[in-house]
């Protein structure tokens, strides 16, 4: 997706790094939505359509990763990225699990915020493109494009990125799998906060195939995992 097709959410209380990320994006052709609280970011994502999402942490009215977490019940596949200090490690893996896609880190580069901006804009768009067929992996069917995993039982309805992780595995079934590379792959970052996450996913999935017959997530001690199928 080229730059002078997406359309950014931008929410920051800061007025003058606001004005220096908005500034570029329009010179680099995006088209920016900039709010200064999140209950207002929230109002405009439910006004419009928005190509990615970059939110402060620390917002009047609403928090950030409030903001992110409705903004993830309401779309899965948007990219959030949050803006934001030093935070601690609950509060980068808590920013996770509700479904952010990165942290960029104050002060910074311009450079990279519109490199990590490009990474996930490029991979949304090869997923839309990506039409799977939905396949059966023991007494489990996976239907890829749905976001649907269903065993003799029950449907299971998978956010998106339950879908990629469970795709990935599938497309290396009986391969191990490094944590490495699952993470590039997925998250499209090495990072020990992504790292706590990723096994907060698996742990999700096993429990989704869990006594089904033909299929098995394990744990490689001390190099990543591997989906066993029959």
């Amino acid at each position: 997706m080229s730059s002078s097709k997406a359309k950014v959410l931008l929410v920051e209380d800061d007025a003058s790094i606001a004005f220096i990320v908005k500034d570029h994006l329009e010179e680099c052709g995006y088209e920016v939505i900039y709010c200064v609280d999140g209950e207002t970011g929230w109002q405009q994502f439910m006004r419009h359509s928005f190509d990615i999402c970059l939110l402060d942490v620390m917002l009047p009215k609403k928090d950030g990763l409030t903001l992110a977490a409705q903004i993830r019940k309401k779309n899965d596949t948007v990219p959030i990225l949050m803006l934001t200090a030093v935070g601690t490690d609950e509060s980068k893996i808590a920013g996770f699990e509700k479904g952010i896609d990165d942290y960029i880190t104050k002060p910074f580069n311009i450079k990279e915020l519109l490199f990590r901006m490009e990474v996930f804009l490029k991979r949304t768009q090869k997923k839309q493109e990506e039409l799977s067929e939905p396949v059966t992996i023991g007494s489990v069917a996976f239907d890829f494009k749905n976001l649907l995993l269903k065993t003799p039982t029950e449907s299971i309805q998978l956010t998106q990125r339950e879908s990629e992780l469970f795709k990935f595995f599938y497309q290396n079934c009986n391969k191990v799998l490094k944590r490495e590379d699952i993470l590039l792959e997925i998250w499209g970052k090495d990072d020990y906060f992504l790292g706590r996450s990723m096994d907060v996913f698996i742990t999700k999935l096993r429990k989704y195939i869990k006594g089904q017959s033909g299929i098995e997530i394990q744990t490689i001690h001390g190099v990543g995992f591997k989906m066993i199928t029959e």
